[in-house]
């Protein structure tokens, strides 16, 4: 059985010129179930990138798993990479080193920014935003925190620590990359690094405060919240609009 790999669009019932940009349905939703190897998924979201650039695709967003890998961002610093266990593979998006593997998702978001309010600022706090939403269809309380990357969360000990990633690129103004949340990865393979270049915080996961949430439960909460991270950068391309 060839593996799964499925797009939820609406081109077929609704033209998407006929949507405001905002709209769900006006972007590709592609939801894959098997582990997409991590150069494959890069040279895929570059190939999009171009494209949505270029007028020649939709914007797309894309979830999915990877086999253990780490990345290395373009602020990576070499005393960060602890234990090269797994491949390693410069991601060229911004940050430090993080890792993915099976029992996370992650979620490649590319965006025209030159719809959706040419701040980039602005999309990192909504990709921030629409992850701790998700989280909170859970019973899971995270937040952001200025100068610290990623979305935290309380452990099972009370400490602070890393339940999900972050980190973009955007080229042309169209973005690359997005986010991690960890559903039920192996949590010894995050010390093979410095995830994010912060040490002094630990890494959770759904699973380790026990939480049993499939990837489709994890993206179907992700959907229901889809709008709002969408109306956010509308609001950033009506402000911008409203300037000029």
């Amino acid at each position: 059985m060839p593996p799964s790999n499925h797009h939820m669009t609406a081109a077929a019932k609704t033209s998407p010129d006929t949507l405001p940009a905002s709209s769900i349905t006006a972007i590709d939703w592609r939801h894959e179930d098997r582990q997409v190897p991590y150069t494959e998924a890069l040279a895929e979201m570059e190939a999009r990138n171009q494209a949505i650039a270029e007028g020649s695709a939709r914007e797309q967003i894309w979830l999915l798993e990877h086999p253990p890998v780490y990345t290395a961002g373009t602020s990576a610093a070499d005393d960060e990479l602890l234990d090269p266990r797994f491949e390693v593979v410069k991601a060229g998006r911004g940050g430090r080193y993080t890792y993915h593997g099976p029992g996370q998702r992650v979620g490649y978001v590319m965006l025209d920014l030159n719809q959706r309010g040419k701040d980039v600022r602005c999309f990192v706090h909504a990709l921030e935003g629409w992850v701790i939403a998700a989280l909170r269809e859970f019973g899971v309380e995270s937040w952001a925190v200025d100068g610290r990357v990623g979305i935290w969360t309380k452990d099972v000990d009370g400490r602070e620590a890393k339940i999900g990633a972050i980190g973009v690129r955007v080229r042309r103004w169209v973005t690359m990359h997005g986010f991690s949340v960890n559903l039920d990865p192996d949590l010894s393979h995050f010390t093979g690094i410095v995830p994010c270049g912060i040490d002094e915080y630990g890494v959770t996961s759904l699973s380790r405060l026990g939480l049993d949430i499939s990837p489709a439960k994890w993206d179907e909460a992700l959907i229901a919240h889809a709008g709002e991270f969408l109306e956010t950068l509308d609001k950033a391309e009506a402000r911008r609009c409203a300037s000029t």
